[in-house]
């Protein structure tokens, strides 16, 4: 994964762009991406499972390393014999060293060297002597479990396992992204709403105090303080329930950034007000070509249909062919044993078949048609995935295209709720308008700024969903995705 930033950078960055005095920390949508790839706590956490598929792809390859060996033993005895007509005392000596390793074929190979002295109490042409025996053997299996398909299937589904897992890590970091987007703008909207509710305010108060001077003149009666008075209590209600929704915003993106400390967060970019023209035909093979969800269920779908293959083969009869080769030695010392084993005059050899074969083989057989049914299962899923990302991509294009036009019915709105508010308080002050009118049109066009804010902020948000849906979201935030990140994290838990 590229276009990352160290804790470092970020520390750096977040000192360059605080200020000591006012205690604020302004923020691009650039630098909140780049945190968020960064910092974020559920996209560190996603990032642990294509680690852990590595782990499970390097178990599994050990099915090939050499495996070592070694036996040793030491019997005595003492035994009647009748024909001797007492006791029989027997030593016995065993040392065996060997090693084994596993075939791509499914075959074992093995390679031991027995060694043995006894000794026993009755005079005989060897009362104690050395006896070895050099043999190799080989077990193959010819039907069920040959091949290296049916060798290899734990390595081959952690491999595709692990390019899944990547998928989904691609996954939560696209979400991810497109949530920063979006709180991030949110709370550009809400402070510009704060902005909004503020200036309402003002106005209310200002009115306020000219109408308590004019009350005093004698221009107006009494009772038009009261709606002056009314009308800021319930802005200053407005304003302090903007300033909550502002804090209460700023924590969220705090926990999505990982940011530390409390400085207020000032958004340094202004809501997407481009035009862009948007092909549907092109965006929805942009999705199905693109959008790692597919990727990830594909993914599934060669790993259970590789298994589906495996356990078909698993149904066949296990028929095995057994051999081995060797050398034997005898000796009253180890080196005169050592030296008949040598000489290759004493060879040994076999040769067989052995089979075994459950009657009915259901376990075999339904193990077979589960494995099928889950193929079939992840196929259907796969077409189910295609339609709804089609529908999904559809979907967010006539979102683009709605709010864009909101876009010039909510600027038509505010431009005509201000002409609106300026003609009342001119009616106002000739005594054409009383407080609460003005009141009124002033509530109109902080309704009317509010809905702009809203248009601007659902737009931008409208063409991040989209890219989102196309899954070009993170190439134009210039973030690639691959399995590096996870395997470094791997590399480190050593």
């Amino acid at each position: 994964m590229k276009h990352l930033i160290t804790a470092a950078a970020v520390s750096l960055m977040l000192t360059a762009n605080a200020d000591a005095q006012e205690n604020t920390l302004k923020l691009s949508v650039k630098d909140a991406v780049k945190f968020a790839v960064e910092r974020n706590l559920d996209v560190k956490t996603e990032l642990y499972n294509p680690a852990q598929a590595e782990a499970d792809i390097r178990k599994n390859r050990a099915i090939y390393e050499t495996h070592l060996t070694a036996d040793t033993s030491y019997n005595q005895s003492t035994t009647y014999s009748p024909s001797l007509g007492g006791g029989v005392d027997q030593k016995e000596f065993n040392f065996t060293p060997g090693a084994y390793k596993l075939l791509p074929t499914g075959g074992t190979v093995n390679l031991s060297f027995d060694n043995s002295y006894k000794k026993n109490s009755v005079a005989t042409t060897l009362g104690s002597y050395w006896e070895s025996m050099l043999n190799l053997s080989l077990s193959q299996p010819l039907l069920k479990n040959f091949g290296r398909d049916s060798t290899e299937l734990n390595i081959k589904v952690a491999e595709l396992s692990k390019d899944a897992s990547v998928k989904r890590f691609k996954t939560k970091l696209l979400t991810v992204v497109a949530q920063v987007n979006s709180e991030y703008f949110l709370l550009h909207s809400l402070k510009e709403d704060l902005v909004s509710k503020r200036t309402s305010l003002e106005l209310a108060q200002r009115i306020l105090k000219e109408t308590e001077a004019r009350v005093k003149a004698g221009v107006l009666p009494a009772m038009e303080i009261l709606n002056a008075q009314f009308g800021v209590s319930s802005r200053e209600k407005d304003t302090i329930d903007a300033e909550k929704a502002v804090k209460d915003q700023e924590d969220i993106l705090r926990v999505l950034l990982q940011l530390d400390g409390s400085a207020e967060i000032i958004p340094t970019d202004a809501p997407n007000r481009t035009e862009y023209t948007l092909n549907e035909d092109d965006a929805i093979k942009k999705a199905l070509s693109g959008r790692p969800e597919l990727d990830d269920l594909k993914f599934q779908l060669t790993s259970s249909e590789i298994q589906t293959r495996v356990l078909k083969g698993r149904t066949l009869p296990d028929l095995s062919l057994t051999s081995s080769v060797g050398l034997m030695g005898l000796g009253d010392t180890y080196g005169r044993d050592f030296e008949r084993l040598g000489s290759t005059d004493y060879p040994i050899w076999s040769v067989g078949l052995k089979l075994d074969y459950p009657l009915g083989n259901q376990s075999a057989e339904n193990d077979f048609r589960k494995s099928k049914l889950r193929t079939e299962q992840i196929r259907t899923q796969l077409e189910a995935l295609n339609s709804s990302l089609a529908s999904e991509v559809r979907t967010a294009i006539r979102a683009v295209t709605s709010s864009y036009k909101q876009l010039d019915v909510a600027d038509r709105g505010r431009a005509y709720a201000e002409e609106r508010l300026k003609a009342y308080l001119k009616k106002s002050e000739v005594g054409l308008a009383t407080n609460k009118d003005v009141l009124d049109v002033e509530n109109d066009l902080s309704t009317a700024r509010t809905n702009q804010i809203k248009a601007q902020v659902a737009y931008t948000n409208a063409l991040s969903q989209y890219w989102k849906s196309t899954g070009e979201l993170l190439d134009r935030e210039g973030i690639k995705v691959n399995s590096s990140q996870a395997d470094n994290l791997y590399n480190k838990s050593r």
